[in-house]
């Protein structure tokens, strides 16, 4: 009897082993992580109208666009915001009328110290020239690649009267990745801008 029963266990334990390893067996699909993956971006129709005021320059700018007064404290008359809902983006604009050669090389030397403050989290700073000598129009673009939290900064003056300064921020922890496709969207707007500035 004592035999039997545990022939019997021996038996039950086997066929459950087998029961166990017979799923291993069966080809099923393999299971990896996915990638993270981000939504996906509706850009708008590209088109444009021209800003004009009471300061002393124009431009044309995107209609997705919406422009403000900046009214952080501290903010001058004619400094703006252009604001990308869309996008959780603002391209701010500070104006500065030139008093003096002193000022002048000090607004340039500020546009380069906040370009390159980005430094530390930025893997390259390239520098382009705007030059528009019909219009008096002149400056220095530069584009930030890289994690930083401003991508594209520029200023833009007459060299005599005029300078106004213009940086670009997502309202977003920077990872250039994720942004990539705004960021590339929303630059040709700004070449837009720049190529159709004027001083009044």
């Amino acid at each position: 009897m004592e035999c039997k029963i545990k022939a019997s266990l021996k038996l039950l334990s086997l066929l459950a082993g087998i029961l166990l390893c017979l799923p291993a067996c069966e080809s099923t699909p393999d299971y990896s992580p996915k990638p993270r993956g981000y939504y996906r971006i509706y850009f708008p129709q590209r088109a444009y109208k021209e800003y004009r005021s009471g300061c002393a320059y124009t431009f044309t700018y995107p209609t997705y666009a919406v422009i403000e007064a900046d009214k952080t404290p501290g903010a001058k008359p004619c400094w703006i915001n252009l604001q990308l809902p869309q996008f959780k983006g603002t391209l701010h604009l500070s104006y500065q009328p030139i008093t003096s050669k002193k000022v002048f090389n000090e607004l340039i030397e500020d546009a380069h110290t906040f370009a390159f403050k980005h430094t530390v989290k930025a893997t390259s700073i390239d520098e382009g020239i705007i030059r528009y000598p019909d219009r008096k129009v002149y400056g220095i673009y530069y584009t930030i690649d890289g994690n930083a939290a401003s991508l594209a900064q520029f200023f833009l003056t007459d060299s005599t009267q005029h300078y106004l300064r213009g940086a670009l921020y997502f309202n977003t922890a920077p990872k250039l990745d994720s942004i990539q496709p705004v960021l590339n969207f929303v630059k040709k707007d700004m070449a837009v801008l720049i190529k159709s500035f004027k001083w009044k």
